[in-house]
């Protein structure tokens, strides 16, 4: 099960570390281009801030385990996924966006399965 938690792990840290880099470095009317429509809805500064827990998110996920460094940043950068990837469901639903709430509902299922392996059973 340890290498089951380390593998979604790096998965949900690949994906949030793109995600997080794309809102941080794009300017806003890019992203609704690229298809983030959801973008409309917030300020330049609110897309900065979620491309910015995306990356603390994409980061916390791996390096305190890997570098054996505070390593219960884990589960509660999994626990902070998973508050974002609600945030994500509520302006999706909002939006009467459903597939995307289906992303988001299964990001947050990863993210809880890494939170509660490594808070639980499988902690450092």
């Amino acid at each position: 099960m340890n290498v089951v938690l380390w593998v979604v792990a790096g998965l949900l840290a690949a994906a949030f570390l793109v995600s997080g880099t794309m809102k941080l470095t794009q300017p806003k009317a890019r992203l609704i281009a690229s298809g983030l429509a959801w973008v409309e809805d917030f300020s330049p500064g609110q897309v900065k801030a979620i491309g910015t827990l995306e990356l603390l998110a994409a980061v916390g996920l791996v390096l305190p385990a890997a570098v054996d460094v505070v390593p219960v940043l884990v589960p509660l950068a999994a626990l902070g996924l998973v508050l974002l990837m609600i945030g994500a469901a509520v302006t999706h639903l909002r939006r009467n966006e459903a597939p995307m709430i289906a992303l988001n509902a299964a990001f947050l299922v990863l993210a809880a399965v890494v939170a509660w392996g490594r808070f639980g059973p499988y902690s450092f």
